[in-house]
């Protein structure tokens, strides 16, 4: 079954951010036409069904073209996926190969490799899924995936301030995203139990009543990645653009994730942006479509 839609109304509103990292300036209005959105990421059970009908395979679950790969070793072009890895103590942040491994059999169903599982997480947002995966589904569902600054509207649903909810991170004590709690990253005392993804729905909604457009997982976008926003007067998009024939081509992501951290990765914010190549699948990377 998919995800219900809401219905947003088009307009313009700031986005961008020059309070926190630079590739979020510069702070510029933008404008998007109506457009409805899904309530929450897709989860595991609705990818199952979408593979069920499809016969789809992942990016993760392919071995990868030794030609669009030069120079890999022969081992690591087996069909896999990068999984998070906490360390046993304070490490060098500088250096994300300390936490991130690629796991052979890493995929959707196996997020973190053989031995792994999903059958107890059907509501968690489905990982491990690369951007032409999050656009197969989309067709699929007869939907597509939301620009940019489609995205950073429907999060922002309104509001001016540093986080979807305000200017504090936690208002009154109140968590109200999935993202990294403790020391990243050696310890992550999970949020409201959560060390991982949560379901759907575990934290409060926004003013638009989306869930989980902060934290638990980031998600694809159509927005190739810049440096720095490439200030365009209108902003929505019904086709995405095509896939690049170089599958490192960098995507815009948005929302931030369980492993968000304020020492490492304070990113949990509307305005939050980082990259990531067409062709990756990690643990924490989701997406949710738009209409």
């Amino acid at each position: 079954m998919l995800t219900g839609l809401v219905a947003l109304p088009g307009g313009s509103f700031r986005m961008g951010s020059t309070g926190f990292y630079p590739e979020e300036a510069p702070i510029h209005t933008a404008t998007v036409n109506a457009f409805a959105i899904e309530r929450h990421p897709v989860t595991n059970a609705q990818f199952a069904e979408f593979v069920a009908a499809t016969d789809h395979v992942t990016v993760a679950e392919q071995p990868l073209d030794p030609a669009l790969y030069p120079g890999v070793a022969q081992a690591d072009l087996l069909p896999g996926a990068l999984v998070f890895t906490s360390t046993a103590g304070p490490v060098n942040l500088r250096d994300w190969r300390q936490w991130w491994d690629w796991a052979p059999g890493a995929s959707w169903r196996m997020p973190f490799g053989p031995g792994s599982g999903i059958a107890d997480k059907p509501d968690h947002p489905v990982v491990q899924v690369a951007y032409p995966d999050a656009l197969a589904y989309a067709r699929w569902a007869g939907r597509r995936l939301p620009t940019e600054a489609e995205w950073e509207y429907a999060a922002r649903a309104g509001s001016t301030t540093a986080y979807a909810w305000g200017d504090e991170p936690t208002p009154g004590g109140a968590l109200m995203a999935n993202t990294w709690q403790g020391h990243f990253p050696y310890r992550n005392d999970g949020a409201l139990g959560w060390a991982g993804t949560s379901a759907v729905g575990t934290f409060p909604p926004n003013g638009y009543g989306l869930l989980d457009m902060i934290g638990n997982v980031w998600e694809w976008t159509t927005t190739r990645y810049s440096a720095h926003h490439v200030v365009q007067a209108q902003q929505s998009s019904c086709c995405p653009p095509p896939l690049d024939p170089d599958p490192t081509v960098s995507q815009a992501l948005k929302g931030g994730s369980h492993l968000c951290a304020p020492e490492y990765c304070h990113r949990y914010r509307p305005a939050a942006r980082s990259p990531q190549s067409q062709d990756t699948s990690t643990t924490h990377i989701g997406f949710r479509c738009a209409s």
